[in-house]
C-alpha cells in the first residue's frame, strides 16, 4: 500500500509486479481477497500494473522438475498467475530463462517449449502474453521464439545483454517479438551498476527504439542504491533515461 502511495507522489504511472517462490500463495496479486484492495489502490493512485515478472520460475524451472508432482506444482502456479492477470487486466507475464532457469541444451529447450505450449488456449482466451527473458545469443533467441505462436514474445533486458557482450545490431533480428524492456546497466561479464556506468549503449538503444516505433513499456530494473534512498535513485534513473 505504501509503495502505491509513493508512486503516486512521484508521478509514476506503471509498475511491474514480482512474484517470488517464497510465500507464493500469500502474494496479494494471487489472493482473491486482495483484488478489491489492489483495484482501489491502482485507481486512486493512477498506477497501472502492466506486467508480472515470475522470479519464482528461476527457483523452480520446469527443466529441473523430475517428478509429476513438481511439474504439476509449476503448472498450477503459471495457471494461477494467468488467471490473476485476467482478473487484474494485466496483459504481460515475464518468464525468466536466465541464471538457475537458463536453458543449458536442446533437451532443456524442448521441455520448456512443450511445457508452455500447454497454455496456448488459455492465453488466447484471456488475451494475455507470456514474454521470455532469455540469455541465448541473438540468432538462438529468434529460433527459440519462432517455435511459439504470437501469444508469446520476448522481454529484452538491456543490462543482461551488455553483460553477455551482445551487440544491438545483431539483436535487431528478434525485436519484432520484443514487447517489454527491462532498463538495467551491467559491466561486461560483471554486476549491475548505476545507469550510464556499465556497457549498455543507451543512446544507440533509444535511437533504434524510436526508429522502429517501439510502443511497449520500459521497466526500470536498475541497480539498488546503498544510500537508503531508493526513491532518489529511481528519480535519478528516470532523469537519465529522459
Amino acid at each position: 500500500k505504501k509503495e502505491f502511495l509513493i508512486a503516486k507522489k512521484n508521478n509514476l504511472k506503471i509498475i511491474e509486479w514480482t512474484i517470488d517462490n517464497y510465500n507464493f500463495e500469500k502474494n496479494p496479486i494471487i489472493s482473491k481477497k486482495k483484488f478489491k484492495i489492489i483495484k482501489s489502490l491502482s485507481k486512486n493512485c493512477n498506477l497501472k500494473i502492466s506486467s508480472i515478472t515470475c522470479d519464482f520460475y528461476m527457483e523452480r524451472p520446469i527443466t529441473q522438475c523430475h517428478s509429476y508432482y513438481l511439474k504439476q506444482r509449476v503448472f498450477n502456479k503459471v495457471f494461477q498467475i494467468i488467471n490473476s492477470c485476467k482478473t487484474h487486466k494485466i496483459k504481460k507475464i515475464i518468464i525468466p530463462l536466465v541464471d538457475n532457469s537458463s536453458l543449458r541444451n536442446m533437451k532443456d529447450e524442448n521441455k520448456t517449449v512443450e511445457f508452455f505450449s500447454k497454455f496456448y488456449k488459455l492465453l488466447e482466451k484471456t488475451n494475455i502474453k507470456i514474454l521470455f527473458e532469455i540469455d541465448y545469443s541473438p540468432r538462438k533467441v529468434l529460433n527459440f521464439i519462432n517455435r511459439f505462436n504470437n501469444n508469446f514474445g520476448i522481454n529484452y533486458d538491456t543490462g543482461n545483454s551488455a553483460s553477455l557482450g551482445f551487440k544491438l545490431k545483431e539483436e535487431k533480428i528478434y525485436f519484432e517479438r520484443v514487447e517489454n524492456i527491462h532498463i538495467k546497466d551491467r559491466i561486461y561479464k560483471g554486476n549491475t551498476v548505476k545507469l550510464g556506468n556499465g556497457n549498455c549503449d543507451f543512446p544507440k538503444l533509444f535511437k533504434f527504439l524510436k526508429k522502429i516505433n517501439y510502443k511497449h513499456n520500459l521497466i526500470l530494473q536498475s541497480a539498488k542504491t546503498w544510500k537508503n534512498n531508493e526513491i532518489g535513485e529511481i528519480l535519478d534513473n528516470i532523469k537519465f533515461i529522459k
